[in-house]
């Protein structure tokens, strides 16, 4: 498997799997607080405050 952050190959047994090393673990979270990665919904924002 390959590091998702910058594609380094990373074994199954590997301390810090997924991630190669901690400094691109804590950029993977760096890139979650900031909203870099967004999770899609089923309803749109719009749709969900009419519901409302």
């Amino acid at each position: 498997m390959k590091c998702p952050i910058c594609k380094k190959e990373v074994s199954l047994g590997d301390p810090e799997f997924p991630f190669c090393s901690d400094r691109c673990r804590v950029v993977d979270l760096g890139n979650w607080a900031t909203e870099k990665y967004v999770i899609p919904s089923a309803e749109k924002p719009s749709e969900a405050e009419d519901d409302s």
